[in-house]
């Protein structure tokens, strides 16, 4: 009676990361490739089996991202990318990295944050006339390697309806045409692999439908209905787990729950709300259950004593139940035992991918029985092992026992959490004042005498390539090998380097490049009590992108300065503006495992109490544009509706709390990538910032329709350079980009800039891009109306 939903896939020590690395680079072959991509999911099968979890999930592999997965499964792949004539392999990884040759100049598809977190899929294009068709090899040869090992797998798959609604039409579609639409379909490509799944011998397949956690209209629900119930139907199919994660599937749970399939998973961490439901019934009688209630996105041990309780509640309201992560372990890292370093106190507090498992065994153990998605799914690998044993027997005292013990363990670590008592104070003390700036045109009219800069102003986002030597000067300063005397000299040679690039390409505001810095909210959590790190706490974020998220733990407050040094270094380089650079509190702590212990918005706002004092230093060290970072605002946004403006409310009050302290003359630029912006575009309004750039090459400029509706009216960049591929945009493609911004935004509030920072390219890539995009400035700029000047 216990699974999980998914599990990381990029490997313990990120070997999945630096393959594909090599392979990108030609330096191991193909087949090198898929031997260590076959080594990770079968150590992935078995570290789950032989935690003793009954039920195992395959195919939750992915080289890239589980979204472009299905785009290849059911043939969804666009034009461009098929035409080129590569192997299945390369032409999965044109769809993701796009392709830049001699002759060959395709973009990536789209890509945007999964949901409220921060991982990122790649978002097919589907048209009227996308021609279906199953392409089921990976899926089968998984099932086939599980076999061969003796362990009984459960598929993971996208679900027909989230594949379609995360989907956006392609360029050719007709006006109005929604990719759900091809519902009916697509059913029948999947209603071929099940029946390719049944003959494989597969008992039960996992269909992921969180576009469901969301508000859905009638007619998507109503779309979900007819393509379960087709599904169900199927008279020689395996049994069906439909999944659900990040909230509560609202009306969509009865929906499911009339269709036959045999088993829903519910996300009840993050959508508590379906408990309720489930309790008062929703024709759930002959469902089996899988409740998720060991947190799949968060790093804190589960209460295990509380949630047996819960789930214990459910029992005679369905089926049966079996327990369950929350969503896949994908959003965690692997093992806190691999972790020296951790706060002895914090550790018990703590259970990453691997302890996750041993909490949902515990609990299956303690819950005792059979049925549902776990009672077909014993692993012949997984019975020989102590754990298995145990999770396979009913419940027993001993499990009984062991739940309690874990509880008591946990909460005596709770307690043991102290309170900053001055951090508190300063935090009620606060009143509306201290969250205003002053009029924006007065601002701008300051800013602009202090700064004198031309239409058009170019700039970038803030980061420059870290480059193999930076790398090494970080390893070598944690090794002790290098001092940190000797570590600050190469920094500073590397600003002068970067300073010295930026004013021979003629950008207008200039940046230091952060080499100082090996991740945007990592950097700053070092320097800020309350947090804690991991050596090997990777998490996947997209492809071979890997980040090691800080923990956030207790109150936070800043002990000193944390950028003003670097920022007075580069500015003495040179005559230009360079912007001061910070992360906002928002995207701490979307990009932070966070406590659990208080609101949010409490601990938004001593994140940002700590970047005031910040942007005050910044300020009296001289620096005349400071740039708060707020990439996360989008993705912490609940899927629900009726939980936005809660949110946005304190997420937009954060921010200004950390900004408001600037002088008019000071320019508050802030940054956001990589999201669906439309939603949250009155909160960026809202946010004050005197300049927002914002990602748009890849949705060819999309974001500026979202900016007209709602009357924006201060600077904006929105980026004509995509950094996510490493193609290098010609002059002209960057000019067409920037004229069509030009016809939306008026040209006096209008900057050039890349989507995002350059952290993640090479300078072989960067250089010629960005003099391409300042020659693209000019270019434009030579058509616009002559002596306006820029608002910043």
């Amino acid at each position: 009676m216990s699974t999980v939903l998914g599990y990381p896939r990029i490997g313990p020590r990120r070997e999945l990361k630096f393959a594909l690395e090599k392979y990108w680079s030609e330096q191991i072959t193909a087949a090198d490739l898929e031997s260590i991509a076959l080594n990770i999911r079968r150590d992935t099968r078995a570290e789950i089996a032989g935690a003793g979890v009954e039920a195992v999930p395959g195919n939750t592999f992915s080289y890239y991202d589980q979204m472009l997965d299905t785009a290849l499964l059911v043939g969804a792949v666009p034009r461009r990318y098929a035409q080129l004539g590569l192997s299945p392999l390369d032409t999965y990884f044109a769809m993701a990295r796009g392709r830049h040759e001699p002759g060959t100049e395709i973009p990536a598809l789209e890509m945007t944050k999964w949901f409220d977190t921060n991982y990122h899929y790649l978002v097919p294009e589907i048209g009227q006339d996308t021609a279906f068709a199953l392409h089921a090899d990976a899926v089968l040869d998984d099932v086939a390697d599980a076999d061969q090992q003796g362990i009984k797998v459960r598929p993971v798959l996208i679900g027909p309806l989230t594949f379609l609604l995360l989907s956006k039409p392609e360029a050719a579609a007709a006006e109005g045409f929604s990719p759900v639409e091809r519902a009916a379909e697509l059913a029948d490509v999947y209603a071929e692999l099940l029946g390719r799944l049944a003959d494989a011998g597969v008992e039960w397949v996992q269909l992921d439908e969180p576009a469901y956690v969301a508000d859905r209209t009638e007619a998507e629900l109503a779309a979900l209905a007819a393509v379960y119930r087709r599904l169900a139907a199927l008279p020689h199919r395996p049994k069906l787990l439909v999944a659900s994660y990040f909230g509560d599937l609202g009306p969509a749970l009865e929906v499911l729950a009339g269709t036959g399939v045999e088993s829903i998973a519910v996300d009840l961490v993050a959508g508590p709300a379906a408990v309720e439901r489930i309790a008062s019934g929703t024709g759930l009688a002959g469902v089996h259950l899988v409740a998720g209630v060991v947190d799949g996105r968060n790093v804190w041990a589960t209460d295990l004593s509380q949630q047996l309780d819960l789930v214990r509640g459910l029992a005679g309201r369905v089926g049966s139940v079996a327990v369950s992560s929350s969503c896949s372990l994908l959003h965690v890292p692997y093992d806190v035992t691999m972790e020296t370093e951790l706060p002895a106190e914090l550790l018990p507090r703590l259970a990453f991918a691997r302890q996750k498992l041993d909490e949902v065994a515990l609990l299956g153990a303690a819950l005792g029985g059979r049925g549902g998605p776990a009672e077909t799914a014993t692993t012949a690998a997984a019975a020989t092992t102590a754990a298995a044993a145990t999770t396979a027997a009913a419940a027993t005292p001993a499990a009984a026992a062991a739940v309690a013990e874990r509880s008591e363990r946990l909460r005596a670590a709770r307690q043991a959490v102290r309170a900053d008592a001055s951090v508190r104070d300063r935090l009620a003390s606060l009143g509306a004042a201290d969250r205003q700036r002053g009029d924006y045109p007065v601002r701008a009219a300051a800013q602009q005498q202090r700064l004198r800069l031309p239409l058009l102003a170019t700039t970038t986002i803030g980061s420059f390539p870290q480059t193999a030597e930076l790398r090494r000067a970080r390893a070598e300063l944690r090794a002790g090998r290098l001092d940190s005397s000797g570590y600050a000299d190469q920094m500073r040679t590397e600003i002068d380097r970067v300073i010295a690039l930026q004013e021979e390409l003629g950008l207008d505001v200039l940046v230091h490049g952060e080499p100082e810095r090996n991740d945007m909210v990592q950097y700053f959590g070092e320097q800020l009590a309350g947090f804690a790190f991991t050596r090997h706490g990777w998490v996947q974020s997209y492809g071979s992108r890997c980040v090691r998220p800080p923990i956030l733990f207790g109150d936070v407050h800043r002990p000193r300065p944390m950028t003003v040094d670097w920022a007075r270094y580069a500015q003495s380089r040179t005559a230009k503006p360079v912007k001061g650079m910070l992360t906002g509190p928002v995207t701490i702590l979307a990009w932070s495992f966070v406590r659990d212990d208080q609101p949010l918005a409490r601990t938004a706002d001593q994140v940002a109490l700590a970047l005031r004092d910040e942007v005050a230093d910044l300020q009296d060290a001289g620096i005349a544009v400071i740039q708060v970072d707020e990439p996360a605002l989008r993705e912490l946004l609940p899927l629900r509706n009726s939980e936005h403006a809660e949110y946005l409310r304190w997420a937009v009050d954060a921010f200004r709390l950390a900004t408001a302290g600037a002088d008019d003359a000071t320019a508050i630029h802030t940054h956001l990538c990589y999201s669906e912006f439309g939603e949250v575009i009155g909160a960026i309004d809202e946010l004050d910032a005197d300049v927002t750039s914002i990602e748009a090459a890849r949705s060819n400029m999309e974001v500026l329709d979202d900016l007209r509706r709602v009357g924006y009216r201060r600077g904006v960049g929105p980026g004509v350079y995509d950094i996510h591929s490493p193609r290098v945009p010609s002059t002209d493609e960057l000019a067409r980009l920037l004229t069509t911004a030009a016809e939306s935004v008026a040209p006096q509030r209008l900057w050039v800039n890349p989507d995002c920072g350059l952290k993640t390219r090479r300078y072989a890539e960067v250089e010629p891009a960005l003099r391409h995009l300042v020659q693209a400035a000019e270019q434009v700029r030579g058509t616009l109306t002559a002596g306006a000047a820029v608002q910043v």
